[in-house]
């Protein structure tokens, strides 16, 4: 009976570290719920080329936020010349730039604490069959963080006027910071769900 507890003590000890070290290293920022901190869940831009072509017509959008494969998607050739209903042609030499910048910091290929769960999330299809590029918003991880946004708030809105205008709401979006904690929608005010 003697040796049964010197086992039972080191069993116990072995499971008070293990909790401890749960508690003390589970700094779970997967879901932000109750989270005020304003950390990047995706990585900023950091390429001037991709700054400066795509955010002259549109925010540019974190790679994080896509797979590699859907970033390959919009950056052909003939994605471009119909870029969701525009002319966006570039040179080879910026196309391609561009392009290596974004699949190489996509979804599936980056480290932050949001990017598994944006890989995971996009691998069904990102777009409808009848659409001609993958979007953001048809993810379903984007789908599940903005379902219980009324349209009024964001279509309805002269201000917002579309999902995919992130950095009209999420203020530190160009940041890479999406907490749902500093969300202001325009005409609104801030979002809490």
């Amino acid at each position: 009976m003697r040796t049964m507890t010197p086992a039972l003590s080191l069993l116990a000890s072995g499971l008070l570290a293990l909790g401890t070290s749960t508690v003390a290293f589970g700094d779970s920022d997967r879901d932000d719920d109750d989270r005020r901190r304003s950390r990047p869940g995706v990585a900023p831009v950091t390429n001037a080329t991709y700054r400066e072509e795509c955010g002259a017509c549109h925010m540019a959008y974190q790679p994080n936020l896509l797979p590699a494969r859907a970033w390959d998607d919009i950056m052909s050739l003939e994605a471009l010349a119909n870029h969701y209903g525009d002319d966006a042609s570039l040179g080879n030499g910026t196309r391609t730039e561009i392009r290596n910048y974004l699949t190489n910091h996509a979804a599936d290929e980056a480290g932050r604490f949001r990017s598994p769960a944006l890989a995971r999330a996009s691998r069904s299809p990102a777009h409808a069959p009848e659409e001609a590029l993958p979007r953001i918003s048809a993810t379903r991880y984007f789908r599940h963080e903005h379902d219980e946004i009324p349209d009024r708030l964001v279509s309805g809105n002269p201000e917002v006027m579309s999902l995919s205008q992130c950095n009209a709401c999420h203020r530190g979006a160009e940041q890479g910071i999406y907490n749902e904690h500093q969300v202001d929608i325009p005409g609104a005010g801030r979002w809490d769900d």
